[in-house]
């Protein structure tokens, strides 16, 4: 192949571009040799040092390794390991600014070295516990009623989101049940739901949640439970109201005792979030399941998720884990206790909230500008409406901007008719002009 016919720009970064370009249009497989370094400078009419550049980037980013003398040759996909729409959000050419995370500011969180050093002080090797302790430390617990958004039954703690959401449905649904789903939604929890044998029925949103309407025809389509994110809905970042709480409820009232309907409640974004705390459980105690993640406000590395609702669900729950990983670590639960009560880390959590949305709002206004509007909406993600979502990505990429494609988030598959990126607007420190510039551009035909 000549692979300096296929690249426009010539700068490191260009250059990176167009190898991953072809590495993910399949033109370059794995094991495919590049040119030396000095063949494709040669090619290109640039210095040996620009090459070199754009190939450590590309070996950064796993699509290529050098083998000394031997070459540099590409490399099989990356992460082979994660599951099928994760690995679309992985997929990407190397970029200055990466938005396609969806994940905290790192800069945002408040630090782990103080509490970790506080609760190892406090916390003698004789209190750790034994097989038989309860799942959640007291203290914990403690914290956990007191600002839970309604009165559950059990509460306890897993290792994160996702992990609780799947422990849940393996009580609440059998091979083959229906799962009303937000589409667009999380794109793991299809994957989740692929793995388990459920079948995804697509609920469509508005600015204000599910639709009480959609969710309704996917109950009378047979679906027994209901997974929806209350707050800074990832795509969309789109919250309930508590009108559209109740309506919602509502409609899960209507459905027979015979076909019990379980709802499952993803607060991912939690203390980070500018919206209210709103939940179903205030009107379905006893049919609800409310996960609230500590990750994205708190740090990633936690692992941690509180899990409460009907005794019925987290009884079966935490006595199938007994018989697995046992508990979440007491250690760490702990620190979070530890930095749900720190002054200074509560300060730093509050201050983490305030910068997220002004800088959602600081780039929706700038979009605005551009005659690109995006509804408002809460946490660390913006739901990009463009013409073309390929066009779009590749117009970034030409700008070194990466966002994450739209596809992985749609419940049935892509829909040209409403093309979209999922932009980590979180992590948009400064140069909002420039970068609302480069998604206008990329969202036009």
């Amino acid at each position: 192949m000549d692979l300096a016919a296929h690249v426009d720009d010539r700068s490191p970064r260009g250059i990176a571009a167009a190898v991953a370009r072809l590495v993910h249009g399949g033109e370059l497989v794995p094991g495919d040799r590049l040119p030396t370094v000095r063949a494709l400078a040669v090619d290109l009419g640039v210095s040996p040092a620009t090459v070199s550049g754009a190939f450590q980037a590309l070996a950064t980013v796993g699509l290529v390794a050098s083998r000394g003398r031997a070459g540099t040759f590409v490399l099989p996909p990356p992460a082979a390991w994660l599951p099928p729409r994760y690995r679309d959000l992985a997929e990407g050419a190397p970029a200055r600014l990466d938005l396609s995370t969806g994940t905290p500011d790192p800069d945002l969180l408040p630090p782990l070295g103080p509490a970790l050093a506080r609760v190892a002080a406090r916390t003698p090797a004789a209190e750790a516990g034994t097989y038989l302790s309860t799942p959640l430390v007291p203290e914990l617990e403690s914290l956990l009623r007191e600002s839970w958004p309604f009165v559950p039954q059990r509460l306890t703690v897993v290792d994160g989101a996702v992990d609780a959401i799947s422990r849940t449905l393996e009580q609440v649904a059998s091979f083959g049940d229906r799962v009303a789903v937000e589409d667009p939604g999380f794109p793991p929890l299809f994957d989740l739901l692929d793995q388990l044998g459920l079948r995804r029925v697509p609920v469509a949103l508005d600015r204000n949640g599910m639709r009480p309407d959609s969710l309704a025809r996917a109950l009378a389509a047979g679906a027994s439970v209901v997974v929806l994110q209350p707050r800074a809905q990832n795509p969309t970042g789109v919250s309930l109201t508590p009108t559209r709480a109740r309506e919602l409820a509502a409609v899960v009232r209507r459905v027979p005792a015979a076909a019990a309907v379980t709802v499952v409640e993803d607060d991912h974004c939690g203390q980070i979030s500018s919206a209210r705390d709103v939940s179903l459980g205030t009107w379905l105690p006893d049919a609800t399941v409310h996960v609230r993640s500590y990750s994205k406000s708190h740090g990633p590395d936690l692992r941690l998720a509180a899990v409460g609702g009907p005794a019925r669900v987290l009884d079966a729950l935490v006595a199938r884990r007994m018989l697995g990983p046992g508990w979440t670590s007491r250690l760490l639960q702990h620190v979070l206790v530890d930095l749900l009560t720190d002054p200074a880390a509560i300060d730093a959590v509050a201050h983490a909230r305030r910068v997220y949305f002004a800088r959602r709002r600081a780039l929706t206004t700038a979009l605005a500008a551009l005659d690109v509007h995006v509804d408002g909406g809460d946490g660390i993600n913006l739901w990009l409406p463009v013409h073309d979502e390929r066009t779009a990505l590749l117009r970034l990429e030409a700008a070194g901007i990466r966002a994450a494609p739209g596809t992985p988030f749609v419940a049935n598959g892509p829909d040209e008719a409403t093309a979209h990126l999922r932009v980590t607007v979180g992590l948009l420190s400064d140069d909002v002009a420039e970068v609302a510039q480069a998604l206008a551009l990329a969202a036009r035909p």
